[in-house]
């Protein structure tokens, strides 16, 4: 498989989504609290963090599956209390 980025680059993407899940709900919550041009980015977020886990999963050059499949056990439930606790702290407090 043709690679144009290291592997550091591919495992430190879903927590780098993530992390800008978080700075765009400060930045929502500051500047349009409940706004729909920050809340509908932030609900692709999570299926995001998802497809690059399972990029993970399949691609054999990064890490082993199972390494990729713990890293996923341990980030995917995080990324998910995080991802909602952003949707609620970017709509003002209310989670719709």
């Amino acid at each position: 498989m043709l690679h144009w980025y290291p592997n550091h680059y591919r495992i430190g993407a879903a927590p780098a989504v993530t992390v800008a899940m978080v700075l765009l709900a400060i930045v929502a919550r500051a500047i349009l609290p409940g706004a729909a041009i920050f809340i509908w980015p932030l609900f692709a977020t999570l299926p995001l963090v998802l497809i690059l886990h399972l990029y993970l999963l399949i691609d054999d050059d990064t890490m082993s599956r199972l390494d990729a499949f713990f890293y996923a056990l341990v980030h995917l439930p995080l990324a998910f209390v995080i991802w909602t606790f952003s949707l609620i702290y970017a709509n003002g407090g209310n989670l719709l």
